[in-house]
Order: C-alpha cells, then sequence, then structure tokens
C-alpha cells in the first residue's frame, strides 16, 4: 500500500523513516530545513535502541508538490496544526484511503472524521519518546514503539487495517489494532497529559520524575484523576493505569520530556489546552472532582498560560 505520513517531526518522522527502511511505499511531508536536509541527505536517525545511522534516499515532500494518492495517511502533527491538514486530505485522498491520526489529544479521530465525510477516519496513538534534534535528524529516545488505531464503530472495520498492522510490524514498529479505541487512546492520553501536566508544573524531565518524592506522587495523583474521568464516561481500563504508566516512566532516560514541554520552552504554541485544559473542562461536564488537575491549570493560568 502507498503511505501518506503529514508530518515529520518525533513521531511522524520515526513512522516514515522505520517504514522506508522496511521498503514500504511512504511519503513525508515536511517543510523548510528540515525537509531541504531530508532531500539533500536523507534522515539521520540517533536512537538508544538501534544506535546511529542513515536513510537514504527518503521520500519527502511539502503539501503543495505532493501529488499522489495514498491508500493510508497517518496524521502526526500538533493539535493546533490540525485544522490546516483537512483540505490538503481532501485533495489527495481517494475515496477508499484510511486517515489514521496519532496526535496527543483525545478524540481527534472523531473530530476529523466530522471533517472528512465519506472518508474513513480511525483513532489513533503512539507511544515512543522522539524528537527532531537538528533539520534532517531524529532523536529516539527508549525502545518503546507501538502505534495504536483501530475503528470507533466496528461496522466500519476494513480488512486493509489488518494490513496496515502487518507493514507496521514488518517495519519494527509494534502495530496494535485496537478492539475499543475510545479506551485504548484514552490509556496513552492518561501518560502523555499527567506527564505533561505535572513536567511543566515542576518544570521538571523524566529523571526528577522517576525519583520517590512530590514530583512522582503528583504525576500518580494525575493519573488517578483520569482513572476517575474514564470511570464517568463509561471506560474502564484493563490495567492498573498508575502502575502501568509508572513503568512507561521508568523505562525512559532521564532528560526525556513531553514535547508539550519542549515547545514551551521555545516560545512555540503548544497543546496545553487539549493536553491539561480540557480535562479541567471534561471532568467539569461529567461532574468528576478533580483537584490535582484544578491546581495545576490555575498555576499554569497564573503564570500566564
Amino acid at each position: 500500500m502507498k503511505y501518506l505520513v503529514i508530518g515529520s517531526g518525533g513521531t511522524g518522522g520515526c513512522i516514515g523513516a522505520y517504514m522506508t527502511e522496511a521498503k514500504k511505499d511512504v511519503t513525508m511531508i515536511a517543510r523548510g530545513a528540515h525537509l531541504k536536509a531530508m532531500q539533500k541527505d536523507g534522515l539521520r536517525m540517533e536512537t538508544t535502541k538501534k544506535g546511529n545511522y542513515i536513510i537514504k534516499p527518503v521520500k519527502a515532500s511539502t503539501m503543495e508538490q505532493y501529488e499522489e494518492h495514498p491508500d493510508v495517511i497517518f496524521v502526526c502533527v500538533k493539535g493546533y496544526s490540525l485544522e490546516e491538514t483537512v483540505p490538503f486530505i481532501r485533495r489527495v485522498a481517494k475515496p477508499e484511503t484510511i486517515v489514521i491520526p496519532i496526535l496527543n489529544l483525545y478524540g481527534t479521530g472523531g473530530k476529523l472524521q466530522e471533517k472528512l465525510p465519506g472518508l474513513l477516519v480511525t483513532d489513533g496513538c503512539i507511544y515512543i519518546a522522539a524528537e527532531i534534534k537538528e533539520p534532517g535528524c531524529l532523536w529516539q529516545n527508549g525502545d518503546i514503539f507501538r502505534v495504536v488505531f483501530g475503528v470507533r464503530n466496528p461496522s466500519e472495520y476494513r480488512a486493509e487495517l489488518a494490513q496496515i498492522k502487518k507493514d507496521l510490524d514488518d517495519s519494527g514498529i509494534t502495530g496494535i489494532l485496537s478492539d475499543h479505541i475510545q479506551r485504548d487512546a484514552l490509556q496513552k492520553f492518561s501518560y502523555v497529559s499527567p506527564a505533561a501536566a505535572c513536567g511543566q508544573y515542576y518544570d521538571a524531565m523524566a529523571g526528577e520524575m522517576q525519583k520517590p518524592g512530590e514530583i512522582r506522587d503528583m504525576f500518580a495523583s494525575l493519573i488517578h484523576e483520569i482513572d476517575l474521568l474514564a470511570a464517568a464516561m463509561g471506560i474502564h481500563f484493563e490495567v492498573d493505569l498508575v502502575k502501568t504508566n509508572l513503568e512507561i516512566l521508568d523505562s525512559l532516560t532521564a532528560e526525556a520530556s513531553t514535547s508539550m514541554q519542549r515547545g514551551v520552552k521555545k516560545g512555540k504554541a503548544s497543546e496545553m489546552d487539549g493536553l491539561i485544559f480540557e480535562v479541567v473542562r471534561l471532568g467539569r461536564r461529567y461532574g468528576v472532582a478533580l483537584p490535582v488537575y484544578e491546581k495545576v491549570a490555575e498555576e499554569l493560568k497564573r503564570r500566564g498560560f
């Protein structure tokens, strides 16, 4: 199948790199210096798992230059950039094209489906710690790399979804075709949202959150509040959420941080509204007390966010 990856940062870039290395037909959408570096010198990967290596050539393009019609589109942009992908997807998609959003924000697939009627838009999430180190170079931190995706309504299932999972697995990415994507996407959110909230509140990286004490306790408390919110939404997890997410945290190197924190430090737009303030709004909507999230949100607003 022909794949298109919109966004070539830590998430989309690693998907594109691994699938290119496995000889899949994949094009990455990028821009600026990052795009020029990939087109000229390939994509340099620096990883704790596989060492350092270069993938060359890679197929990379701007939205304006891309003229193919993919079978599968991975949408790997930040939440605040999602809207600008919609006209592009409408232009390049075939009626059979499957769109898989891989964003940090919960519920993205349903929102994108409303804007792309006639296409199959799944939900999805990713487990990876990676970022652009410099133009044309990605830094992947840790061993975890899995993509979880699936349809919200079982009647929408198509056989191509199983082929996508196989192609991911063939590429060294753990592909998980979920039978309850709302639960599984919220489980991922239950890690990244508390990590972003706690990390931003204390200006802490993973190392400080891995040590017993106040910071780790807040991280665990935020996870617990997501668990309470999920129950009110009728979603019940099959794992101990706090234990599972602490294990993910402890698997990272000490200098790991969330993309939201990195964006804030660079003065860029951030996903703080969707990762933190939206949780507070959901708590009020479902009548769930979320005192730790309220505390974090109040402090971040006081700081001017």
